[in-house]
């Protein structure tokens, strides 16, 4: 078996729609390593797509897996309940930065996640319209694709799509676009589209994840807040990507003096696992009649279990500090190398939640076959990095936040001599 047969055998058995970006095959995995069937070895900076702070195969994530499935694998939560969902809830109610008393149920995928959030806000407000942004990503399914403010490749050709949906624009200084002309994109759709007393919520990501980690200003998150509350709106934070120690807190929403109603979490909730989840105020969770909420595999007991291991994790290897301060490292270096890098028009982002823009150095258009060359390069050396934006001219940098000093120090060498050549 190597990766040529395997790829052979992929196209033959498996269709184009599953984009797949790598032409190798993962035999195993540790920590930041990925080894693949011929034995080559890379450094993971995409984590799953940011499913794996706390690295491949943690000992103890594999432990506390290992444990539960000498127990039991599956009753269904809603038929036969236990023990390890209600303590889950009762961690995640305790940490959410979200005011008043707090639940939460769990799901499997960020997009039920995402699903059930704008199901709990209608049913809460009795109204139909949801907000979105510009640039956003939410999911797959066919909700969570009407939210998307992506088209390719993610709604190109499955249309049409759920109504009632709107989207505005993101602030992107790199881009010229500020929190005041979001706002007003909110009031012309207050004045063409949707009364603010038909909207259900607002829902927006802190740090867009595929939109290419344009951070949230404060100022945006407050007037979220204040429309939010004056009109009765719901105010929906999707944490799935940027969630659980990625920015240097436990929840991006952390950073931030302005709280949202409902969270989104899923990606690194389980370290690998198969969870997500909604924590939201409880009068707001609680509006769903029973069975309105729920999954046959929802809250599965091993993803549970799992679950309980990560949290223990990041708070004994105080994995958020560590993410401040490797984010801070490799800002650090993306900005030096700036300067011999002209294409290379922007890095930013928050905690280990980075990421490098690039655009062409006379137009200052997108320049995604610039990102697509560091991107090879890095490959090239052994590092596996992602691109995302609108434009697909970001490279986003998604280490496990438990990777090793020394592998570290050398992603950084290969990344600033990917960007250089």
């Amino acid at each position: 078996m190597n990766n040529k047969n395997l790829q052979q055998r992929r196209t033959e058995a498996t269709p184009r729609g599953v984009g797949v970006m790598c032409d190798f095959y993962a035999r195993s995995a540790e920590n930041s390593t990925i080894t693949d069937v011929e034995g080559n070895q890379y450094i993971d900076f995409a984590a799953g797509i940011a499913v794996l702070n706390t690295g491949h195969r943690h000992p103890r994530l594999v432990q506390a897996v290992e444990a539960q499935l000498q127990a039991f694998t599956h009753t269904a939560y809603q038929i036969v309940p236990y023990e390890s969902y209600v303590s889950l809830a009762e961690k995640i109610n305790a940490v959410a930065p979200i005011a008043g008393p707090r639940k939460t149920a769990f799901f499997t995928t960020g997009a039920e996640a995402v699903e059930n959030a704008v199901k709990i806000a209608r049913a809460h407000t009795g109204r139909p319209g949801i907000i979105a942004f510009g640039g956003g990503f939410h999911g797959r399914t066919y909700m969570t694709m009407a939210l998307t403010g992506k088209v390719a490749p993610y709604k190109k050709g499955f249309g049409p799509f759920p109504g009632s949906v709107f989207h505005v624009p993101y602030p992107s200084a790199l881009h010229g676009v500020t929190t005041d002309d979001a706002l007003k994109g909110i009031e012309r759709l207050f004045k063409a589209d949707i009364d603010p007393s038909q909207v259900a919520a607002i829902i927006f990501e802190p740090v867009q994840g595929e939109g290419g980690f344009n951070v949230a200003p404060a100022a945006l998150v407050s007037a979220l807040r204040r429309l939010c509350d004056e009109h009765g709106i719901v105010l929906i934070a999707d944490e799935v990507q940027s969630g659980f120690a990625r920015t240097g807190k436990l929840f991006a929403m952390d950073h931030y003096a302005d709280k949202p109603d409902l969270m989104t979490m899923a990606k690194s909730l389980a370290g690998g696992m198969p969870l997500s989840g909604v924590v939201g105020k409880a009068e707001i969770m609680d509006a769903p009649a029973p069975g309105g909420l729920g999954g046959t595999y929802a809250g599965n007991a091993l993803s549970l279990a799992a679950a309980h291991a990560v949290l223990d994790i990041i708070h004994d290897e105080q994995l958020c500090q560590r993410a401040q301060a490797l984010g801070e490292r490799l800002l650090a270096v993306l900005n030096d190398v700036r300067e011999q890098a002209p294409a290379l028009a922007e890095a930013r982002g928050v905690g280990s939640m980075i990421a490098a823009e690039f655009c062409d150095a006379t137009s200052g258009q997108p320049d995604a076959a610039a990102a697509q060359r560091v991107q090879k390069r890095a490959l090239e050396q052994g590092l596996l990095l992602l691109t995302c934006g609108q434009y697909g001219n970001v490279i986003r940098f998604l280490y496990p936040l438990t990777i090793p000093e020394a592998q570290f120090a050398k992603a950084l060498d290969i990344i600033t001599a990917a960007i250089r050549d």
